[in-house]
């Protein structure tokens, strides 16, 4: 039988109400960080094909990535490429049915913003 109180509620949450949460931007996070992986990925395949044409397109493609704006980028991806890392973790974990709480999602979520920091200060000082 149809709700005739259907009226009377709210479609969705309005924007004055709604609260963002740990787990939403932790979310979309992950899905950012696919893209600039991806981003980062054509730029090392940029690097590959150079080395393999010709000098000068390897000079050129090899000036920009060791410049402090392509050292600024490799550090970016390699902050998102443990970031996204993490985030496919905890899917797993979540897949296996644990974590599924909403405060254990939260201190996942802040975990993964520490962890992918810390691993990307690791990954700096180890090379």
């Amino acid at each position: 039988m149809a709700d005739v109180n259907r009226g009377n509620r709210p479609l969705s949450p309005h924007m004055t109400i709604y609260r963002p949460q740990m787990t939403s931007g932790s979310s979309i996070m992950v899905r950012i960080t696919a893209i600039a992986c991806l981003v980062l990925s054509l730029f090392i395949v940029w690097w590959l094909v150079g080395a393999t044409t010709s000098e000068t397109g390897f000079a050129g493609i090899d000036g920009f990535l060791t410049s402090w704006f392509g050292d600024l980028m490799m550090l970016g991806g390699t902050w998102a490429l443990w970031y996204h890392m993490l985030g496919r973790l905890r899917h797993v974990i979540w897949d296996l049915g644990y974590g599924l709480d909403v405060d254990f999602s939260e201190k996942m979520g802040l975990g993964m913003f520490i962890g992918a920091t810390g691993l990307t200060i690791i990954t700096i000082v180890a090379v």
